[in-house]
């Protein structure tokens, strides 16, 4: 699903126009997508972290848009959520997917910066693979353009890309400069945009600011931005870097757009300034539904007694359902998906919550410990990352 879900890496890229059989060669990308894998996570892992702790609502999405074109998906695009890991996206991911019982013509796929699929680190715990079988695909134009001839459901892309995330607390709900990638894909295809907004999820990690000054030192090391603020001092310890605080998400469906009916001009006849002028212009008009959204139902990110009368309800997922517990439960799902090869046998992947497992998952998990020690950790993790992921495969299967 997201994270960091992104268009900034396609618009670095030189654009060319691929042939059709470059396109039907890249389709193997269709098939990263596992279901199970997501069905999984949500009955293992999100049902803690949901229902206790995020408790989303999808405004909106009772029912999936149908295509405008039959032969080419919608595209749905969000705002980025600041300075955090993306659980924004991920909630949406497994959420919608849930909602619409895995069905992948009512669903997504997602464009997501190569990044995440690259660096342990990036992936949920250091879970190979993660981002491909929820549904993610590398950001590049080949991508793009496969995905535009998928045969089932729609595409997900977050057209910020990293401006968006790296914007700080000091510029929440600011749509940065979007690239144009995805209204290109528009208007070459006729195919139309769903806009939605991700409201409360500026305050999973809230007071982390940005600045401009302070990046570009950071650039010259490709590091894309620095968070600045007290958090920061809490990265020493590994399990902070996936730290999430309890906002109440929500997930609003904006105004559907169509930026082919905006030009009578074929896309193949457009010059980048009119390419520009419509991606500001949806830019716009995603700001104002943003704007709104955030009125409606941005004034209380936290709903601390919603919040305290759930964890009650929810307490046999105490303490699983805080972030300091997340790497015991992340590490116990993928020891059994892999080592017990419930990725082949689709038997459920069950992990029991309560004090009474604490030391059970720390005896089968003992990597978890490094999660708690400060900055050596990182360095365990790194080693244990790198080590790991030479014995899987891209999707995080087993190599022999």
């Amino acid at each position: 699903m997201t994270e960091h879900t992104s268009s900034s890496k396609i618009s670095t890229q030189k654009k060319r126009d691929y042939t059709q059989a470059e396109i039907d060669t890249n389709k193997f990308i269709y098939d990263q997508f596992d279901p199970n894998y997501v069905r999984q996570m949500n009955e293992a892992l999100f049902k803690i972290v949901d229902e206790a702790y995020f408790r989303p609502v999808y405004i909106g999405f009772d029912e999936m848009p149908e295509r405008n074109n039959p032969a080419h998906p919608i595209i749905l695009a969000s705002n980025h959520s600041g300075m955090a890991f993306p659980w924004d996206a991920m909630v949406f991911g497994c959420g919608i997917l849930k909602r619409f019982d895995y069905n992948e013509n009512k669903t997504f796929r997602a464009i997501v910066a190569p990044g995440l699929s690259g660096i342990p680190a990036m992936h949920p715990f250091f879970m190979k693979g993660s981002w491909k079988m929820a549904g993610g695909v590398d950001a590049s134009f080949l991508n793009f353009e496969t995905m535009m001839q998928y045969p089932k459901g729609h595409l997900l892309i977050y057209p910020e890309g990293i401006p968006g995330i790296g914007k700080g607390f000091n510029r929440k709900y600011q749509l940065q400069r979007f690239a144009t990638s995805f209204i290109r894909m528009s208007l070459k295809y006729k195919t139309d945009i769903l806009p939605y907004s991700t409201i409360n999820a500026e305050y999973v990690v809230p007071y982390v600011y940005s600045f401009d000054a302070i990046n570009r030192q950071f650039n010259k090391i490709g590091v894309p931005f620095m968070a600045i603020g007290v958090l920061t001092v809490a990265a020493i310890f590994p399990w902070a870097f996936y730290l999430a605080f309890p906002v109440k998400m929500h997930f609003v469906k904006g105004t559907r757009l169509s930026p082919y009916k905006w030009t009578d001009k074929d896309y193949e006849d457009m010059t980048e300034e009119e390419i520009g002028a419509i991606r500001d212009k949806v830019k716009d008009l995603m700001q104002k539904d943003l704007d709104a959204a955030v009125a409606q139902y941005g004034q209380s990110p936290f709903q601390v007694k919603e919040l305290i009368r759930m964890m009650w309800k929810k307490r046999s997922y105490f303490p699983y359902n805080l972030p300091l517990f997340w790497p015991l439960i992340f590490h116990e799902f993928e020891r059994q998906w892999i080592q017990e090869r419930k990725y082949e046998t689709k038997e459920p992947i069950e992990i029991g919550t309560g004090w009474g497992t604490f030391l059970r998952l720390i005896w089968r998990n003992p990597i978890t410990l490094a999660y708690f020690i400060p900055i050596i950790g990182w360095f365990v993790l790194v080693l244990y990352g790198n080590r790991k992921w030479k014995n899987l495969d891209e999707l995080g299967k087993p190599l022999n």
